[in-house]
């Protein structure tokens, strides 16, 4: 089983971080670039008014679908793995069902940022069972929507900061059987005990109503050092099952939330610089939409038998490892 086309997705819109901090912070005493010095990004893209989640992942897909030389007919799995969706229910995915005309089983997948790699691996497993033939994986993130829009003190300033790492973006891949190669292995580690230590944790049954439960809220020093605490572990477990060793990756796809979250990452796992594609300073933190943004901008460079290792980390808290084969 395989990835045999990807997209991406990007809103026109820019914002810088300057404009960010301005617009957010009003009269609090920070230092002017302290936004962009602590997170390495500079601007991320931002959906125009009346632009929703489906809309970036449409785009995306429509993208996936020509490549192929298909029609949204010819599918008959669609999953929408995202973080982020148009509502609470019906799931998003009939929303993009609906635009691009097809009649494929569809629902939604969510586990934050780890989404758009759980919808990758749940087409796989799904096709692999027999349950269907060929699938179109698609993400539409549009976290800057859950950016507080004004900071009213330091407290709070350090409850919401890790939201404004956000960027909007969509993605999209076609999974179905291949000849050679493919997706090679999956591997996950899931530490829930962590659930709260940040996220979006409004619009359920806790919190159903009201605006102060909408804004993503969170410790980002305690969600990156959990990370660090178990990361490591997950991706030494792959070395050790695969055999496979970093010079044996063409490329390697990581979630990226800030500059110096990466930067760790590196000297912590040993991973070579050279070998990443680094987003996070353009574009920030586009949560599931991170790996597929990704996927789509190193894929013109590879070969066939080139092997990718994708990295993700999801609130809640979830690590996730895939490596895919190039067919």
């Amino acid at each position: 089983m395989g990835i045999t086309a990807v997209a991406s997705c990007l809103p026109e819109q820019r914002m810088t971080t300057a404009e960010l901090q301005a617009r957010v912070t009003g009269g609090l005493p920070l230092p002017a670039g302290m936004f962009a010095q602590a997170t390495g990004i500079t601007t991320r893209r931002v959906a125009a008014d009346g632009e929703y989640a489906s809309d970036l992942a449409v785009a995306a897909g429509r993208q996936v679908l020509e490549q192929a030389g298909l029609d949204a007919l010819d599918v008959d799995l669609l999953l929408f793995a995202s973080a982020t969706r148009d509502m609470a229910e019906p799931a998003t995915a009939h929303v993009v069902q609906a635009a691009l005309g097809g009649r494929a089983h569809a629902l939604d997948v969510t586990n934050a940022c780890n989404s758009f790699l759980n919808g990758i691996d749940l087409a796989r497993s799904m096709i692999l069972a027999g349950r269907a033939r060929r699938a179109l994986v698609v993400t539409g993130e549009t976290p800057t929507r859950a950016m507080r829009p004004r900071l009213d003190g330091m407290r709070q300033a350090r409850q919401a900061f890790a939201g404004y790492t956000f960027g909007d973006a969509g993605a999209a891949v076609l999974v179905e059987p291949v000849a050679t190669g493919g997706i090679l292995d999956v591997d996950a580690e899931t530490h829930s005990q962590h659930w709260a230590v940040g996220g979006i944790f409004g619009g359920g049954s806790r919190h159903p109503r009201g605006d102060e439960h909408t804004y993503f809220t969170g410790d980002g020093h305690k969600l990156r050092g959990v990370f660090e605490k178990i990361g490591l572990g997950l991706v030494e477990r792959v070395h050790h099952r695969t055999g496979l060793g970093w010079d044996d990756y063409a490329r390697v796809l990581v979630h990226q939330v800030t500059l110096p979250y990466l930067q760790r990452f590196v000297e912590v796992a040993g991973v070579p610089v050279d070998k990443l594609e680094v987003t996070v300073p353009e574009l920030g933190n586009m949560a599931s939409a991170t790996l597929g943004v990704q996927l789509d901008r190193v894929r013109p460079g590879l070969r066939t038998g080139d092997k990718v290792l994708l990295v993700g980390l999801g609130g809640g808290v979830s690590l996730m490892t895939m490596i895919w084969e190039v067919s």
